[in-house]
């Protein structure tokens, strides 16, 4: 009998957490993402609504398991929300004080519903051995949407607050969800993903008291919103991505800011195309026949008033906020997305307001490439937090 006893001892601790036990069991499906009627009050967000096994490409090979969730967070207004993510956890004992905890933000898929990670795992596939590699390390990994991405509403893209509540509030959730999961959290991120991860890095004194913020990890973090965007809608030549990246950036503005009516200043042509980044992907939105038929400077009419949008954008420039915990920032020097100048003067910014950083640029690296070029440093640099 006492053989029996420790067999089965044994076994609990490799098995996902009796707690899956009272949660409710998502629909499959889409219908996962269409959240209850009724999600309870704002002083609930990072509670859990549902769960269900993740299977298929999405997943991370070296979890003991992978689970969707459904959790709540709070929009914009402040009320209650859905977000939807993905947990990851380990195999094997946890320490002591439970699994530390990996929170993943992800870089730009688009805000159609369908570029949601866990509804579209190939948008962010190059990074799924990086993150198995942290599993492997032991970290739990948990990694959101983002509000309004694959459930209800207009994801705010690059509205800093509502990234970063979700980036926060689905560690809540997985805590609900698995107990072995600990108090100490690191947050990372790549692109929109280093941007997010920056604006919970700073909210989550306040956000998420409870837990225990280690350090951040920032991959090649868009910043210096405002200024992009002045420049961008001055720009005539036709590149690829860049007026559908314009495009998103002035949609997310806009869901958090109806009030704006930036359809109205829109061009002809491009007013014909917005609709589309409600129902299409980054990549898809690129296309000639998308808005990489048109240029930046084709966006809006000549002489509409842009002040108010522009102003509301730098609101959420990462290099006004305030970071306590140690940061890792790593940038390619050849990319030309997220333009290595504008990481270096984020980098003074955040230093001079007393963040502790440590600031590494890759050669040659570009910016879909930063993640995996960095990912032994910021691993080290990770597991070192947790010593």
């Amino acid at each position: 009998m006492r053989g029996l006893a420790l067999l089965l001892a044994a076994l609990a601790l490799t098995l996902p957490a009796a707690a899956t036990a009272k949660v409710r069991t998502g629909p499959s499906g889409v219908a996962f993402y269409k959240p209850p009627a009724h999600l309870g009050g704002a002083k609930s967000h990072g509670s859990l609504i549902w769960g269900r096994k993740q299977t298929g490409a999405g997943t991370l090979a070296p979890a003991a398991y992978n689970d969707l969730v459904l959790y709540r967070s709070a929009g914009v207004d402040g009320k209650p929300i859905a977000v939807s993510g993905a947990v990851a956890v380990p195999r094997g004992k946890p320490p002591k004080g439970g699994w530390p905890i990996l929170t993943w933000a992800h870089g730009t898929t688009g805000i159609a519903d369908v570029c949601a990670p866990t509804r579209a795992p190939v948008a962010v596939s190059y990074v799924r051995r990086d993150l198995g590699d942290f599993l492997k390390a032991g970290f739990a990994v948990v990694s959101t949407d983002y509000q309004g991405l694959g459930t209800p509403g207009t994801h705010m893209y690059l509205v800093g607050r509502e990234e970063g509540r979700s980036v926060l509030d689905i560690v809540r959730a997985a805590r609900q969800l698995d107990p072995r999961l600990g108090k100490r959290v690191v947050i990372a991120g790549h692109s929109q993903g280093g941007h997010a991860a920056l604006w919970a890095a700073a909210l989550a004194p306040k956000w998420t008291p409870e837990l225990d913020l280690e350090g951040t990890i920032a991959y090649a973090p868009a910043s210096h919103i405002e200024t992009q965007a002045r420049i961008l809608i001055g720009l005539s030549a036709r590149t690829p991505g860049l007026t559908a990246l314009s495009a998103l950036i002035f949609r997310g503005i806009d869901a958090a800011n109806p009030s704006l009516h930036l359809s109205n200043l829109l061009t002809p042509q491009a007013a014909a195309l917005y609709p589309q980044t409600l129902t299409q992907c980054l990549g898809k939105l690129s296309q000639q026949s998308e808005f990489g038929s048109l240029s930046p400077a084709d966006l809006f009419r000549a002489g509409v008033p842009l002040e108010p949008a522009f102003k509301l954008l730098g609101e959420s420039d990462p290099e006004h906020l305030k970071i306590h915990a140690p940061l890792y920032i790593a940038q390619g020097s050849a990319d030309n997305t997220v333009i290595p100048g504008f990481t270096d003067q984020l980098d003074s910014a955040l230093a001079a307001a007393g963040t502790k950083i440590d600031y590494k640029k890759y050669a040659g690296v570009d910016h879909g490439g930063i993640v995996t070029a960095a990912h032994q440093d910021t691993l080290a640099w990770a597991r070192a937090l947790l010593r």
